[in-house]
């Protein structure tokens, strides 16, 4: 899983560098280094000063950093978390960064998250032109669905067609997790049940919830399926579990949907239960170990028919695109709920430990690239959030440059990127060790 992560990360934060250094170079700004991590221990840049690798060329100095936090790029003559202003106190060189014209350096500022976007783009539009896009058709949900304890909460049953989605049919089943739809407002579902039409309504505070409950999908389509795969060496392979196999039972409760066995296996977590299947038409009798998470090692065949919608290159450019910018449309919507008080920022949060479950801990090539250009639309929108220290706090105090005629002092700025430094150091310690307790322990 980590190294997932660290290898996804590692890419981002080298291109969003890159788009530093490039931009920079082009208006013939000196940059005396190009780092992956940082080459101290941030953000103190006088201590621990060493690199696991470096080489310089020209006037840069290209390396690897110890310390494995992001990365930097030093530009000549702009005050950052590697020069203050007393170190600028000298009249500026015709190479540096401050004694360039404000649309300039505000050109290279945007660079880092102009090469997040493209980087989002192009993997988008890869993936939507290699796999194309697998989708279940609603009409498929013909058993109804299965909702969790928060989809319960909301009012779903068992068994419910979901037929409307703010009162208007849908195609796709997929659209019920559409973020227009969990994160508008005055959402609701249409639902058949036994016979009849019941209206379900989304909650103001609904993501809130669902980040609390933790439990994935609020309603997941009742889904006949078989064994596809035996994980080797888990608790299904030393039971005997086969491909082909349809699981009948778990510890004498009947199973005929997948989800339902997900639920089922989740209370026997840690107990060695017998496990009825259908083998060849015939039934036959398991014992397994289920694992302390729920779960006993298969990957599961859907009896449900996914289509898929292909795209020529032509088409998946655009298609790649909304992709990649949905994300951060979803991101922003989910900040207008926090800012609202409509969801919690505290459960709201994943740090890199969260991140690196979705990576997995084995090597699958479309869900590496697929979480990799999320993470980079994540990136640059983060980086372009207005907080002194961060992309978007350096793009503020230019556009004031720029209207008002006349920047804010070295010593202003210097001040202003500390206290960035502080607010991003307090996240972070937030996001990876007071959020992970609060989470424990309440």
């Amino acid at each position: 899983m980590a190294g997932n992560l660290l290898l996804g990360l590692s890419l981002l934060v080298g291109l969003h560098e890159f788009g530093h250094f490039a931009t920079a170079k082009y208006f013939k700004i000196r940059v005396d280094k190009f780092y992956i991590f940082f080459d101290f221990l941030f953000p103190m840049p006088g201590v621990l000063n060493f690199a696991l690798f470096k080489k310089k060329i020209g006037e840069t100095e290209y390396g690897l950093g110890w310390f494995p936090l992001g990365g930097y790029v030093a530009i000549h003559g702009m005050i950052d978390e590697t020069q203050d202003a007393e170190s600028l106190a000298a009249e500026p060189e015709p190479n540096e960064f401050r004694a360039k014209p404000a649309w300039q350096r505000l050109i290279v500022m945007l660079g880092g998250i102009i090469m997040n976007v493209i980087t989002g783009i192009v993997i988008f539009t890869a993936l939507t032109y290699t796999h194309g896009e697998s989708y279940l058709p609603a009409s498929e949900v013909r058993y109804g669905v299965l909702p969790n304890e928060l989809g319960k909460e909301m009012g779903f049953r068992m068994g419910d067609k979901i037929v409307k989605i703010n009162g208007r049919p849908f195609t796709e089943f997929n659209e019920v997790y559409e973020p227009e739809v969990i994160l508008g407002s005055n959402s609701y579902y249409t639902v058949e049940r036994n016979g009849k039409l019941v209206d379900i309504d989304v909650p103001a505070d609904f993501m809130d919830r669902l980040a609390e409950k933790d439990q994935g999908a609020f309603v997941v389509p009742l889904d006949p399926f078989q064994v596809d795969e035996v994980v080797p060496n888990s608790a299904a392979a030393k039971a005997g579990l086969q491909p082909g196999d349809r699981v009948a039972a778990v510890a004498g409760t009947p199973i005929h949907y997948f989800p339902e066995l997900q639920q089922e296996l989740k209370k026997q977590a840690g107990k060695t239960i017998p496990l009825t299947v259908e083998r060849a038409g015939a039934p036959t009798q398991l014992t397994v170990t289920v694992e302390p998470e729920g779960t006993i090692g298969f990957r599961p065949k859907s009896l449900l028919h996914f289509d898929t919608r292909h795209y020529t290159f032509a088409e998946s450019v655009p298609q790649g695109t909304k992709q990649a910018f949905g994300i951060v449309t979803t991101q922003a919507k989910a900040f207008g709920k926090i800012f609202r008080g409509e969801a919690s920022f505290r459960k709201s949060v994943g740090g890199p430990i969260e991140i690196a479950q979705q990576y997995g801990g084995k090597w699958d090539w479309l869900r590496f690239w697929t979480l990799t250009g999320m993470l980079s639309m994540v990136l640059a929108f983060m980086n372009l959030l207005p907080i002194p220290a961060l992309d978007g706090g350096h793009v503020l105090f230019l556009l004031y440059e720029m209207v008002a005629g006349r920047k804010p002092s070295d010593s202003f700025l210097e001040g202003a990127q500390k206290v960035g430094m502080v607010l991003i150091l307090g996240l972070m310690a937030f996001v990876l060790i007071i959020n992970p307790i609060l989470k424990n322990f309440l």
